[in-house]
């Protein structure tokens, strides 16, 4: 082989390649074709310099510079090839991902408190604001704590397991929160002023106004000299702070074990006034909770001195009044998981 005969191959390479500079459009045919010559195995101008050997030591150099020219002005091309594709490419990107900071953003959802949530830490403030404080106890009780020390008889409807969750013979699930009042007056003397708010449960049927769970918070003040007077006060002031000033509290004799004498505590209809609607069937009073003095018996469970204590307890849902409070008509929205209602409240 001849040192003509090299170069005019060399040359016909430029040639070549210059024609398929135009097809070269993108990373991929660009790298293509930077293989197809460069490519240290198989590039076809590898393979021209490895004929430099077979050439006369005379003709060597000129074949060499030849070469070296084209491998730079093909090496120069490609990098100027690759610097236009990247920036095409970084330009298709910016008209792809462009934000119009013109057009309204997508608003996250944030999250919100439960409403009954909302109303219990209300009902908390109020209580902790009068001067008591809050406690809880389990969930899974006792039979001795939920019935015996609360003063329900052998034979009471609420221990049937028709009304009462049992776990064992002597564990249920708690049906209200008083267990948590005898639980703290075993381990505090008075002078004894709580809130126990939690979970409790029933086996009553599902419908608009009751559940299996709910939630209850039962007050109990425990001291020297305490009346039903102070009873009555404590509800009344607690009705005007959690509804309105110009609520009415009354009370109606009534009986539970557990207080004597006992009543049901009404309060003047949130939504007409006390003038008489459909909530309150035209009696203008909505009934809320039950409440009354501590029984004396009670005081035997945690010895304490009956003859030198007195005191009242009461107990109210705090998912009715959390329907009185936002005027909702189904419990069961409180347990459905609906963001559509749980949105409403924050």
């Amino acid at each position: 082989m001849s040192s003509s005969d090299g170069i005019g191959r060399l040359r016909a390479l430029e040639q070549q390649f210059e024609s398929e500079c135009v097809s070269i459009v993108d990373h991929r045919s660009l790298e293509d074709t930077r293989a197809r010559y460069l490519s240290r195995k198989s590039g076809l101008l590898t393979i021209e310099l490895q004929n430099l050997g077979k050439l006369p030591k005379e003709q060597r150099a000129e074949f060499g510079r030849v070469a070296n020219q084209i491998k730079l002005k093909i090496e120069g091309a490609l990098e100027t090839l690759q610097t236009s594709i990247d920036r095409r490419e970084k330009q298709k990107t910016l008209e792809r991902e462009a934000l119009d900071v013109t057009l309204p953003g997508n608003r996250r959802r944030t999250g919100h408190r439960h409403p009954l949530t909302i109303i219990r830490k209300e009902i908390e403030d109020i209580f902790i604001s009068m001067g008591y404080t809050v406690e809880d106890g389990p969930e899974v009780e006792s039979t001795y704590y939920n019935f015996e020390a609360l003063n329900f008889p052998a034979g009471h409807p609420a221990r049937d397991p028709r009304d009462t969750f049992y776990v064992a013979d002597n564990l249920i699930l708690r049906t209200h929160t008083s267990p948590v009042q005898v639980r703290t007056m075993e381990k505090m003397q008075p002078p004894v002023r709580i809130i126990c708010p939690g979970r409790v449960f029933r086996r009553d049927a599902l419908d608009p106004t009751h559940s299996p769970m709910f939630h209850q918070v039962e007050c109990l003040l425990v001291d020297e000299g305490v009346t039903f007077a102070d009873l009555k006060g404590t509800l009344e002031r607690f009705h005007k702070e959690f509804f309105s000033e110009k609520t009415k509290t009354r009370l109606r004799p009534s009986f539970f074990p557990f207080v004597e004498p006992g009543a049901e505590v009404d309060v003047s209809c949130v939504f007409c006034d006390g003038s008489g609607c459909r909530v309150c069937k035209g009696t203008g009073w909505v009934e809320v909770m039950g409440a009354g003095m501590v029984h004396p018996n009670l005081y035997g469970f945690v010895n304490y001195d009956p003859e030198k204590y007195t005191g009242f307890a009461f107990g109210g849902g705090i998912d009715r009044y959390t329907l009185l409070k936002y005027n909702i008509n189904e419990i069961q929205l409180f347990f459905q998981n609906d963001l559509r209602f749980l949105e409403q409240f924050s």
